[in-house]
């Protein structure tokens, strides 16, 4: 198919459509073949174009004609207040990091990484061999694909110390992205009511799960290195808590990582007070400066429920993670999740192991580190030269973002429109605690297509902060 030439007959008939009356007769595809001088399939494709958008209806055996323009009335949606009754949870609005904006904007506010960031070519190659496959048509096991649940176990067991019972492929739940299995985790191992400690700032997508399940979250002050060992156990005493949510790599949205002891004096109160950890190890595959290390290779008696997501690394269109836990918990998960989902697409299973078992994926890997480095220490220069009262306190050793306060006193939601404004979308930091915020912060990402306008985005930013100074 020839799209300039399908492009150029569906510009030429949706003018042609906007002058003519509505039911006026369309030509013939005959007509317009000689007419455009285009072959009978481009004509078809462009017809099939301009019906998709409600432009022409074809009515079988008569012709195609331009559609009526429907007339909308307006629709009272004021019954359903009552049958909602009170929300439960905060409003369902899109968190800042999922916003669609516009094309000439300076994006820094998305959590995903720009394209030339995935291994598009892996990705391409694996969808379409899996789609010559019986998995296409086939449904998959309910805990996921064996060879990719193997391949997720296997990971963690080449990080696993002697003397650790390593987890096996029977631990290893498949899901569609790491969302869903916040999800399933707290309503299996937490449940309505009942306290769960979180970091604070932590992440927002972990924070509107726990509501969504009725959790109750008890947060705990982090930063660059992780909480207080001393702060978790006193929570632990003072809550009866069962689970804490972390990010122990490469948190989101700071972007720090525990030390060792910090990580070894957590697991030890855990496991003290009988309790889970709840690993949510999202951006093992971006490290930068230093090796992700998780706690779950350190855990051999089901304490630690591991979360290990690809979404970020192979594409959010496959979108593709797992959790890893033993014994009686990995089967309450399990169950939450066969009763939301039954089971995750066998055709993108297929395509993720298919990326990750290539040759061409850890390549991928090594190249991606200096490439985040690069943009990184882009961003970073160009706020201390520009916008040089946003403080970063640290620069993170991996993740995808950059976390930064400002100054005492300004109101980071006005920051953000004022921004806006201006053509900068970033994120206002507030979402990122589960309770009141610690001061005014925002969350710039250093990963996505507009790493060639840092320079700008810095500028604009710092004259805003100008501005609200003035």
């Amino acid at each position: 198919m020839n799209n300039d030439s399908t492009e150029r007959i569906v510009v030429a008939m949706t003018a042609w459509i906007a002058a003519a009356p509505p039911g006026a007769r369309v030509p013939s595809n005959r007509a317009l073949t000689g007419e455009f001088g285009a072959s009978p399939v481009t004509v078809q494709n462009a017809m099939r174009q301009l019906a998709g958008r409600g432009l022409v209806e074809s009515r079988p055996g008569v012709g195609t004609f331009v559609r009526a323009a429907r007339t909308n009335r307006a629709v009272d949606y004021g019954w359903q207040t009552a049958a909602l009754g009170a929300l439960p949870w905060r409003p369902g609005a899109l968190s800042a990091a999922q916003r669609s904006v516009a094309p000439d904007t300076i994006a820094l506010h998305s959590g995903y990484p720009a394209r030339e960031l995935l291994p598009e070519r892996l990705v391409r190659a694996a969808l379409a061999r899996a789609a010559r496959t019986d998995v296409a048509m086939t449904r998959s096991p309910a805990a996921g694909a064996p060879g990719l649940q193997a391949w997720f176990a296997a990971e963690l067991a080449a990080v696993t110390p002697p003397g650790v019972t390593p987890a096996t492929a029977r631990d290893v739940i498949v899901i569609a992205g790491s969302q869903s299995g916040l999800s399933s985790i707290f309503r299996a191992l937490v449940g309505p009511g009942q306290p769960m400690l979180i970091e604070s700032p932590s992440y927002w997508g972990a924070i509107l799960a726990a509501e969504q399940a009725g959790v109750t979250l008890v947060p705990v002050p982090t930063g660059p290195t992780g909480p207080d060992p001393d702060a978790v156990e006193r929570a632990f005493q003072d809550t009866g808590a069962r689970a804490f949510y972390a990010q122990p790599t490469f948190a989101n949205p700071s972007g720090g990582q525990w030390p060792e002891e910090t990580g070894l004096a957590v697991l030890e109160s855990v496991r003290r007070h009988g309790a889970f950890l709840i690993e949510d190890d999202w951006a093992h595959d971006l490290a930068i400066d230093t090796e992700p290390r998780p706690l779950a290779a350190l855990d051999g008696d089901g304490h630690v429920i591991y979360l290990r997501s690809l979404t970020k690394s192979v594409s959010p269109s496959l979108r593709v993670a797992a959790v890893i836990a033993r014994g009686p918990a990995r089967d309450r998960i399990l169950a939450d999740r066969s009763a939301e989902s039954m089971y995750i697409s066998g055709l993108l299973q297929a395509a993720t192991l298919d990326v990750v078992t290539q040759p061409g994926w850890r390549t991928h890997l090594r190249g991606l580190r200096p490439r985040l480095r690069a943009r990184r220490d882009r961003l970073v220069a160009s706020l201390a030269e520009h916008a040089p009262t946003v403080h970063l306190g640290f620069v993170p050793a991996g993740g995808l973002n950059l976390w930064g306060r400002l100054p005492d006193g300004t109101d980071a939601a006005q920051v953000v429109r004022s921004c806006e404004s201006r053509g900068l979308i970033i994120a206002d930091g507030a979402e990122w605690f589960p309770a009141e915020p610690a001061g005014s912060f925002i969350r710039l990402n250093y990963s996505g297509e507009d790493a060639d306008r840092f320079e700008e985005a810095a500028r604009i930013l710092g004259e805003v902060l100008a501005d609200e100074r003035a």
